[in-house]
């Protein structure tokens, strides 16, 4: 179904809530208005919150799906299919897929990853030309500096394969999100099982990557993000030196900055400021980075990513309305911000003309229920 009504609804505009009525003909909207209680054949919400589709630009959840278990390679086809409906059962209906490209090959350092991109964005964009797929997806390419393979792998796409954003990764240890390699030995370890030993290998590794490649291979990653057509993220940025270098580099997405010193220069240069959904709910940063409310409650928290739990983002975003007490404010955050980052002027808002990507939700005891989700008109959740 593509064409309907729905009426009595508490409806999220970009700066107010009315009550009224939404009507959707070819999977568009036609028309917003007030009242209307009565329209004939209209479906009923029940003073439910009718907002836009949320926009995910920062997940690794298909790359949960495809490897649950470590060196446990699950079946593409079925992972991204899983994968599509989890997210759209959560009021996502626009995601940009996050793969990383640049692999580290060496024989026998446990760290070790190898390259998956090019193979599983063909897959999945051949079962969203089938349309098998429930919401709309697009590739984000995560750049890792730190590697062996950065430069050819990223040679593989082109502008037809629909990459909408490409970060700027570098994880070289004692720097950027693991300042405090203790952080990074706990979760390498724990991830890969590696020995005391390995650790202390696999880090000397990545700090001759980062010596031999990374100048490279950062400049070849913003020029292919601009062969591409593609949005530029930074990624980790800890210092206004590290923004200062984002912002010549044409960065207009700051992911996951780790100091509120990084989040002012972010603002001062009009780069908005993503942050994690579980950082927001848990309270802080499970690598000892800033604290996700704290950069909310001082203003500079623009975007807010679901990273590695897709139900957190509609949860962050009814928190964030609390603490702000501005749900247009709060809702935009998972909405109309990552859509104006990215440059989708097609969705991220309730008006007319714009694609019916649609959520329908309720609150009980304060925890959002999601009662209805449509992307382009066709009810997905």
């Amino acid at each position: 179904m593509t064409d309907f009504t729905l009426t009595n609804a508490r409806i999220v505009l970009e700066t107010e809530v009315i009550q009224g009525t939404l009507r959707v003909e070819g999977g568009k909207i036609a028309d917003v208005s007030t009242g209307g209680s009565s329209v004939p054949g209209a479906v009923d919400v029940a003073g439910d919150l009718i907002i836009p589709g949320l926009i995910e630009l920062h997940t690794d959840n298909l790359e949960r799906h495809i490897e649950p278990r470590p060196k446990v390679d699950w079946p593409h086809k079925a992972a991204i299919i899983a994968h599509d409906a989890e997210l759209a059962s959560v009021g996502i209906t626009t995601v940009f897929d996050a793969m990383r490209v640049g692999s580290i090959i060496r024989a026998g350092d446990a760290g070790g990853y190898a390259k998956y991109a090019r193979s599983l964005s063909r897959e999945l964009m051949m079962l969203r030309n089938q349309n098998a797929l429930k919401i709309s997806h697009f590739l984000h390419l995560r750049a890792e500096v730190c590697s062996e393979t950065l430069e050819a792998e990223m040679a593989e796409f082109g502008p037809e394969d629909r990459i909408g954003l490409v970060s700027l990764m570098d994880h070289t240890p004692g720097q950027r999100q693991f300042r405090d390699i203790s952080k990074l030995k706990d979760y390498v370890q724990k991830k890969r099982g590696m020995s005391d030993a390995q650790f202390e290998e696999h880090v000397s590794h990545l700090l001759e990557l980062r010596d031999t490649y990374g100048a490279r291979h950062e400049e070849v990653a913003v020029a292919e993000a601009n062969r591409y057509g593609a949005v530029l993220a930074s990624h980790d940025d800890t210092t206004a030196d590290h923004v200062e270098v984002s912002r010549q580099h044409g960065v207009r997405v700051a992911e996951f900055p780790t100091t509120v010193e990084a989040a002012q220069a972010c603002k001062l240069h009009g780069i908005a400021v993503m942050m994690g959904a579980p950082n927001l709910i848990r309270g802080g940063s499970h690598s000892g980075n800033v604290a996700a409310h704290d950069l909310a409650e001082r203003g500079l928290l623009d975007v807010v990513s679901s990273d590695y739990v897709p139900s957190a983002l509609m949860s962050s975003a009814i928190l964030l309305a609390d603490l702000w007490d501005d749900i247009p404010r709060a809702i935009a955050t998972v909405t109309t911000n990552p859509a104006n980052a990215v440059g989708l002027m097609d969705r991220g808002r309730i008006a007319e003309g714009l694609h019916a990507d649609l959520v329908r939700i309720a609150r009980i005891e304060g925890t959002p229920v999601i009662r209805g989700v449509w992307s382009h008109g066709r009810q997905v959740g």
